[in-house]
Order: structure tokens, then sequence, then C-alpha cells
């Protein structure tokens, strides 16, 4: 009994699958799009030394270095404004981020850098 019931289903459920296959045609899908900080990792170099090339490989340590920081910074920001009881993540705990997992004159430098990149972007608002 219990058995034929669910054959019944599973009928159904199939002849449900076949008429949306009919009804839709054959379609590509899209490729997932990765995080890539290529192109910045490269404008940075060219920057820093205009005559100095980078290997694919030096290129994904680079790009997965990256990846692993800027994760690193989201979760101790996510944590220190849970800490603080907020919902919300703003500025002062990313800085804040940055210090603990950045060594000191490092730390400094990137605040730095974070703070002119967004006065940069408010001014040009």
């Amino acid at each position: 009994m219990v058995l034929k019931g669910i054959a019944k289903i599973m009928e159904k459920q199939e002849r449900k699958q076949e008429s949306i296959n009919i009804n839709k045609p054959d379609r590509k899908k899209k490729k997932k799009r990765k995080e890539n900080y290529g192109i910045y990792i490269y404008k940075v170099l060219k920057q820093i030394h205009p005559d100095t090339g980078i290997s694919s490989n030096a290129m994904r340590i680079m790009n997965n270095f990256l990846q692993d920081m800027f994760e690193k910074i989201a979760i101790e920001s996510s944590r220190l404004s849970e800490y603080n009881k907020r919902n919300t993540i703003t500025p002062r705990e990313i800085q804040t981020a940055v210090k603990l997992l950045l060594p000191g004159e490092l730390a400094k430098h990137a605040i730095n850098e974070g703070t002119k990149a967004i006065s940069k972007y408010t001014n040009t608002k």
C-alpha cells in the first residue's frame, strides 16, 4: 500500500521533470567567477619596479596571500563587532583587526594607506 503511493509520487515527479526538460532549450552554464587580484598586484609591481615581471606561479602565491589576509581581516573585524555587540563592521573594527594581525610598522603603513585611499575615494564623489 505504502509502496504504491511512493511509486505514484515518483512517477509524477518524473513526468514533471520530463516536461521541464522538454520546454527549456539547452543552455550553457555560466562559469563561476573567482576572485583574482592579479591585475592589482601587477599594477603595484609596475609602480615599484617598472622593469620587473612576475611569473604565473609567483602571481598565484601573491593572490592566495591577499585572499588569506582579506579573509583574516574580515574574520577578526567580525569578531570585534560581536564583542562590542554591534551588527555592523565599521572602519574602526577593520583598523583594529589590521593592528592585531600585522606587526608594528607594517600595521601603521597599512592604516595610513587605507585612510588615504578612503579620503581619495570620498573626494572624487
